[in-house]
């Protein structure tokens, strides 16, 4: 098992020889119950082991975060989805063609393998398939979804560089995954599809008008 050092370390990975280096110490930190920062198509974001208990407790205490409040997950792949939800609307399979990957988190009755702790008590879970490419293969190489929640104390600034994230949470995160500054400006957009019709709960990277081609919102 990997030995996880006591402070932060930051990998550079905004170049190809990089980032395989890069991700593959991540991957054995996250699977360690590790705690791993990295560039999504907006901020920076945390990663830990979706699966894993310990690991998700560890996160909601360095975010500072209330245990009422869901934290999404990042799948490599389409294909993953319904290994972690109970069941995929027609909708959805609509706008996973149109807006995944990309910044669209849809949310969707959770399945067994998903932690309670992520759901916050509600029995859903926010997915989303990020259009980042190192977000992405993390989530390939760790082989299991990752947490997609951003790196920072919870209701201040979300963290726009490594630097910022290194400045906000230090030691408290094992590993930052530097690829450089992020476009910031708005979160995921986040739509509950287990409501029919589906449910805008917060408009972000995609647009209300772009869901108006397949929703009625």
């Amino acid at each position: 098992m990997v030995q996880i050092r006591k402070q932060c370390e930051l990998i550079r990975v905004d170049k190809d020889e990089k980032l395989s280096a890069g991700l593959e110490k991540a991957a054995e930190i996250i699977l360690a119950s590790g705690v791993v920062a990295y560039p999504t198509e907006s901020f920076y974001g945390l990663a830990v082991n979706a699966t894993d208990t310990k690991a998700i407790q560890r996160l909601f205490v360095i975010k500072k975060r209330r245990d009422d409040h869901p934290i999404l997950i990042l799948i490599p792949s389409k294909e993953l989805l319904a290994q972690y939800v109970e069941h995929v609307p027609d909708i959805a399979h609509e706008l996973i063609k149109r807006f995944w990957p990309g910044g669209l988190t849809m949310i969707f009755e959770a399945g067994p393998r998903v932690s309670p702790l992520l759901t916050a008590g509600t029995g859903k879970i926010g997915v989303r398939l990020s259009s980042n490419p190192i977000a992405t293969s993390l989530a390939r190489v760790v082989g299991v979804p990752i947490t997609g929640t951003s790196a920072n104390i919870s209701g201040q600034p979300a963290c726009l560089t490594a630097r910022e994230v290194f400045h906000t949470l230090g030691a408290k995160v094992n590993l930052i995954l530097d690829g450089g500054k992020t476009k910031g400006e708005k979160g995921s957009t986040l739509l509950d599809v287990t409501a029919n019709p589906p449910l805008l709960l917060r408009e972000g990277m995609v647009g209300r008008d772009q869901l108006r081609r397949f929703i009625s919102i």
